[in-house]
């Protein structure tokens, strides 16, 4: 299911209007009106989610599968792949889908619930993810994970899960503080997903051991990688 759902948002981005693939959208200020209208019609906007009306509640769910441009698409993505299929083996596919979106779903409320006056269009699997993330962190926190920092002039490390997750979280809480309601990046909608799919990790295995995939048998005179 993890590559069904990266499958589903890059069909979605290469159909719609963000990729600049279909001619059916036009160019120039036509391409940009058809964004525009094609976000606001299926993406979350705050102010009409907590309107009243049935129709925006939906919005969260169609939200998922979309992304602005090509770095926003790439970079969840990514994210989804590393972490997503060791998640997926501990709950089943069908749990994990059900988590993905519920997840999803309450971080992009919780997003619009504090910035209820906004009427900037919220796009994107990041909340989601995020949750992924956190039950990352419950269900495997010693795996090592490749990882690059620009204060490391980008070398490709391998460090815990624990230390790249909690890393990424800090950074996350620390941009919460500069959020506003204009347009940019919801890192409450990742702060709010990471915690909810840690405590759901948490309260669905807190009395299993769980570590990570077991190393690969290693003949006398080899090293692991």
């Amino acid at each position: 299911m993890t590559y069904t759902l990266i499958g589903s948002c890059c069909l979605i981005f290469l159909i719609g209007p963000a990729s600049g693939f279909s001619p059916s959208y036009g160019t120039g200020e036509a391409l940009r009106e058809a964004q525009s209208a094609y976000f606001n019609r299926w993406g979350v906007v705050p102010r009409t989610l907590l309107s009243g009306a049935v129709r925006p509640l939906f919005a969260p769910l169609t939200a998922l599968f979309l992304h602005g441009n090509w770095l926003h698409l790439l970079g969840n993505l990514l994210f989804l792949f590393v972490f997503g299929g060791l998640v997926e083996q501990r709950l089943g596919p069908a749990r994990f889908v059900l988590f993905y979106l519920c997840v999803g779903y309450v971080a992009m409320l919780c997003y619009a619930a504090s910035h209820p006056e906004s009427a900037e269009t919220l796009v994107g699997a990041s909340g989601a993810i995020s949750g992924v993330l956190g039950a990352f962190l419950y269900l495997f926190p010693r795996t090592r994970v490749t990882s690059v920092f620009p204060f490391l002039f980008f070398l490709p490390l391998r460090f815990p899960a624990w230390i790249v997750l909690l890393f990424w979280l800090t950074l996350q809480w620390l941009a919460v503080r500069q959020d506003t309601d204009g347009p940019g990046v919801a890192y409450l909608a990742h702060v709010v997903g990471f915690t909810l799919g840690f405590l759901y990790a948490w309260f669905r295995f807190r009395r299993a051991t769980v570590t990570g995939p077991s190393p690969a048998p290693v003949s006398e005179g080899e090293s692991p990688p």
